[in-house]
């Protein structure tokens, strides 16, 4: 389990085996601690849809991840139960920033809602997430 303030080695140790999200996807953890988690993902042509835009499936990848830093981290292990995701623009920039923070930890949910903005500083989408404490 990782401490309530780990540093980013020891993040960075512990999400390496996200296989999906570091490997394939390729995000990566800028900060977290308890509650609060950002990644972020440099925008490449395996992100675009057909569109010329970054596909949603990489954004929402990309929100998880951070939830996964914020969710996972100073206590026992946590599950994504519900998403709600809002997509409200296209990137103008050629990489995305993720940034989860805890907004309720309970004894067995906790809430959370993620800001997706490019590194224009474009508002890109937002969602609201519920954990399980498992």
């Amino acid at each position: 389990m990782l401490s309530e303030r780990p540093t980013k080695e020891e993040l960075e140790a512990f999400f390496s085996k996200d296989r999906f999200a570091v490997g394939a996807a390729g995000c990566a953890i800028v900060e977290g601690w308890r509650g609060h988690g950002i990644a972020e993902m440099s925008i490449s042509d395996a992100h675009m849809n057909a569109h010329g835009n970054v596909m949603g499936g990489a954004i929402f990848t990309l929100a998880d991840f951070a939830l996964a830093i914020a969710s996972n981290t100073g206590c026992g292990p946590s599950v994504n139960v519900s998403t709600n995701i809002d997509y409200l623009s296209s990137s103008a920039g050629t990489k995305l920033i993720a940034t989860a923070d805890c907004t309720k930890e309970g004894r067995r949910l906790s809430f959370y809602d993620v800001i997706i903005t490019d590194d224009t500083e474009k508002l890109i989408a937002r969602a609201s997430v519920v954990c399980c404490n498992v």
